[in-house]
């Protein structure tokens, strides 16, 4: 991939696709939070039996089911605003009338409701994800995927920054529905935004049925020459990052930071080191291209994970947890945001919502199964041997880049 000079890049950086690409983020991740931390919170104060407010997880089963509906975005195009658009424009405007519908339920009278119109809620928001994700890859060259990842990353931290943090606050100050119809309005840039951005120009024919829509995305991407070392990949490359971060919080009070500490450094500064990760890492993707990336970006997320293991046995020292929060997400961000991009680049545009739909669901496994067993691990290691093994189990992810994206390639060339 060429490098640009840094003028090339301001211009990439402030070009319309980027702005796109960062508002249809901030749209994607507003309403995830909305089933969740806030209305968890909603519950609480209605005095909902705990096992009930559990259970509501269940109603985020579209984010991990997305992939068996998006072949229909791939199939069917809408009589309006085109293919990627039509649906888009459909998805937030059903987002905005579920959100504000939920605003109108009543969690301590009716909780059934309150869960059918948070799973409606998910439902539409999956949707829209399925969607933004094809039109960001259709949308943008592939040396811009990139940046233009990095943006979408942390636009959708922003929204969910809004709903959670920006949601808890208000609920403080005013009633939860009023908060609820706030976050519907919340929606209308996104709406904005697929109003005025363009239709995705793709030279591949859609899918001539359904029955295509559906088989031939996975035909055409397992007959690639490495498909399975690229899934492995995508199940491996994060897996002990991701079983890190799932203990970070017993860590820091075990080891007796107090939870102020805690929510100062964690979440605010870690919260501003992962946006600039992001950028830095999208900026410089554009420089060495998606595939150096990940090794660097990979390198760098091993690195910080030992960072733990360092803390542990320091003990409480704020100086030193500000170090390791600012650097872990500092490369978790550019990282996530290599690992987003790499998705979105091996998707043939002819099937990109189903091909990224089914790779972005699988990216999620390692989230819920590797991090299952990590407190018995924790407590049978020690803090220090855990987040050491973690740390060793980037090795594995590291290594299965050699066989599709070698750091000195023979030949540069676009993957298959």
């Amino acid at each position: 991939m060429p490098e640009k000079n840094s003028k090339a890049i301001l211009g990439v950086l402030f070009s319309g696709r980027m702005l796109v690409a960062l508002l249809m983020g901030f749209s994607c991740g507003l309403p995830l939070l909305l089933t969740i931390t806030l209305l968890q919170a909603w519950m609480k104060e209605k005095g909902v039996n705990l096992h009930v407010i559990g259970m509501m997880a269940l109603v985020g089963l579209p984010y991990t089911m997305k992939f068996l509906w998006a072949p229909l975005f791939d199939r069917f195009t809408l009589p309006f605003l085109g293919r990627r658009r039509g649906w888009l424009l459909l998805s937030q405007v059903a987002l905005v009338a579920s959100i504000a519908a939920l605003a109108l339920t009543d969690p301590g009278k009716s909780p059934l409701i309150v869960a059918v119109t948070a799973f409606i809620v998910t439902f539409f928001s999956a949707s829209q994800d399925i969607v933004v994700d094809a039109y960001r890859r259709e949308d943008l060259p592939d040396e811009e995927l990139g940046l233009g990842s990095s943006l979408y990353v942390n636009g959708y931290r922003v929204g969910m920054l809004l709903a959670s943090g920006g949601g808890l606050i208000l609920a403080d100050r005013i009633s939860f529905p009023v908060v609820y119809g706030i976050m519907a309005l919340c929606m209308l840039p996104g709406i904005v935004t697929t109003l005025t951005a363009r239709e995705p120009e793709v030279e591949e024919v859609p899918p001539e049925s359904l029955k295509a829509a559906v088989i031939e995305p996975l035909l055409e991407y397992f007959n690639r020459r490495d498909a399975f070392w690229m899934l492995a990949f995508i199940l491996f490359y994060k897996v002990g990052d991701t079983m890190a971060s799932a203990m970070t919080i017993p860590f820091y009070l075990d080891v007796g930071f107090s939870k102020t500490e805690i929510g100062a450094v964690v979440k605010l500064f870690g919260f501003w080191a992962t946006i600039a990760g992001s950028l830095i890492g999208g900026v410089t993707m554009i420089r060495m291209g998606i595939n150096r990336a990940l090794w660097v970006f990979g390198f760098l997320q091993a690195l910080s994970t030992a960072g733990f293991a360092l803390l542990a046995r320091t003990g409480h020292d704020i100086v030193m947890l500000s170090a390791v929060i600012g650097f872990e997400n500092l490369s978790g961000g550019m990282g996530t945001a290599a690992f987003v991009a790499f998705m979105a680049s091996i998707t043939n545009k002819k099937f990109t919502a189903t091909q990224y739909a089914l790779l972005s669901s699988l990216m999620g496994v390692p989230r819920v199964l590797a991090s299952a067993p990590t407190g018995y691990l924790a407590e049978g290691m020690g803090w220090g041997w855990f987040f050491i093994f973690c740390t060793v189990l980037a090795i594995p992810g590291m290594l299965l880049l050699m066989k599709f994206a070698p750091f000195f390639p023979e030949k540069p060339k676009e993957l298959e």
